[in-house]
């Protein structure tokens, strides 16, 4: 009896199988490019982090130093990025790290990583509706609108609180156009990343020339230490490079796109992050940079009104395709392990007129919004950054077995210096979780248990490996 279970903990799927999958009445449709996903990247990694994240960063843990947290936070993503591109490119099937771990760790641990991915979609599509709603909110006020106080946010984040009315919307809205297609929902994330590119290159332009370098003393107020904080914090930034990998079974040329798509969007992002967080720190002393739209804050503070209204209408928009590309990650992974019987099967049903996991979609929508409606924001951020560094350490980890086990795999893009690269990966991952506090360590092992229930009451009798015309490898 012990060695079924075992044998079923570590059955994989082969990458033939995960291909064959992909065709039929059950294939989502092939509309997605190069720029497409370098645009959906972008659209994910820049948002919330870079307009909400890098004022905290700056006042509580890093002040000037804060460019190092982004830079320590990039190389930790870059080791990862290279992974992803070799995996996603040589794998061209949805699901992203769940998917590779199936066929590199195992059933168990893709279902580990696949429910980690749940967790950090999920909580980050529900921060980022309730940031969207701060932002939507100071932009009507400044035309004299105000909300209902009971709408205005979760029971207890301010008086007379009760529901985030916006952020359910918000959430809803987007649930709705990614329900519509996925050459649709890219074609509206294009647009407005190019509007809220256009938006920081106007902070760049206009902020540089107040930059005082006294600012940048003493460079590293909290130490190290503080850096080493900030680093952790920020990392919710860089977070969205992996759901271009989520994409893969609907892009034309996989191959050749994927890796173009995940590795530009890192490092466009990388760079202005390090130039936004360069000028923030020279214009305002750190200590004030410690409020809800630090960007828009530091337009103010030198006087530049006109330039700080089009940079909240930027950041707006920049908020808005994070949702966008985290609700849509989120219906990847679900389908995927939907499809792979670990979840029921009606979730991977695709709707014949648009060809998306239509229902899916909708139950993801609807549980991020109820979450962002009535969760204040800082309950939910916390647990994002942990499911999603230990995505990271497991997907580092399943290229070096697949490079053993599967050393003639055709690989269109490879990683270097393998196992030098991945063991970076994974340790720079590990490092930055460690610098998490307690009380996010024992909400995430609390998942897990969850998780764990589910896998073992639901997921290892109903997967499509333990049926018996299933192809084992």
């Amino acid at each position: 009896m012990e060695m079924i279970i075992i044998n079923s903990l570590l059955r994989k799927k082969s990458i033939e199988q995960l291909l064959t999958e992909t065709q039929g009445k059950a294939a989502l449709k092939k509309t997605l490019g190069a720029l497409d996903l370098t645009m959906l990247g972008i659209g994910a990694i820049i948002g919330t982090g870079i307009f909400v994240l890098t004022g905290v960063a700056a006042a509580k843990y890093a002040g000037p130093g804060l460019i190092l947290s982004f830079i320590i936070s990039g190389i930790a993503c870059a080791f990862a990025a290279l992974v992803y591109a070799e995996f996603a490119s040589s794998i061209p099937v949805a699901g992203s790290a769940y998917t590779y771990s199936y066929v590199s760790l195992g059933e168990f641990m893709a279902w580990i990583i696949g429910w980690d991915l749940i967790l950090e979609y999920l909580l980050a599509a529900s921060t980022v509706s309730i940031g969207w709603s701060g932002y939507f909110q100071m932009l009507l006020s400044g035309f004299g609108i105000h909300l209902p106080v009971w709408a205005t946010g979760a029971l207890g984040s301010s008086p007379g609180a009760i529901f985030n009315l916006p952020a359910v919307v918000i959430a809803l809205v987007i649930t709705l156009l990614l329900s519509m297609g996925v050459k649709e929902a890219a074609r509206f994330n294009n647009i407005i990343v190019f509007v809220k590119l256009a938006a920081i290159i106007l902070f760049i332009v206009v902020a540089s020339r107040y930059v005082k370098p006294a600012n940048w003393t003493p460079f590293l107020p909290f130490g190290f230490k503080g850096v080493l904080g900030g680093a952790a914090v920020v990392f919710f930034a860089y977070i969205g490079f992996d759901a271009v990998s989520t994409a893969a079974e609907e892009v034309k040329d996989p191959k050749r796109d994927m890796p173009i798509g995940i590795i530009a969007s890192l490092v466009v992002c990388t760079a202005l992050y390090i130039i936004v967080s360069l000028i923030l720190t020279g214009i305002v002393p750190y200590q004030q940079l410690d409020v809800a739209a630090p960007v828009a804050f530091a337009l103010n503070y030198i006087h530049q009104d006109w330039a700080a209204g089009i940079i909240s209408l930027g950041a707006i928009g920049g908020i808005t395709t994070v949702l966008l590309v985290m609700l849509y990650g989120q219906t990847r992974v679900f389908f995927a392990m939907s499809r792979d019987g670990l979840l029921p099967r009606i979730f991977s049903h695709v709707h014949p007129k648009h060809q998306t996991p239509f229902l899916s979609t909708w139950l993801t929508g609807i549980v991020v919004a109820i979450i962002a409606g009535v969760t204040p924001i800082n309950t939910v951020a916390e647990l994002v950054n942990i499911g999603t560094l230990s995505a990271f350490v497991f997907v580092s980890m399943g290229v070096m077995v697949l490079r053993k086990t599967q050393p003639d795999l055709h690989r269109s893009f490879r990683v270097p210096w393998v196992p030098l690269v991945p063991i970076l990966a994974a340790f720079f991952c590990l490092f930055l979780m460690f610098q998490l506090p307690l009380i996010t360590w024992i909400r995430f092992v609390v998942w897990l248990v969850i998780g764990l229930a589910i896998y073992f009451g639901y997921g290892i009798h109903h997967s499509t490996l333990a049926k018996p015309e299933s192809n084992n490898p």
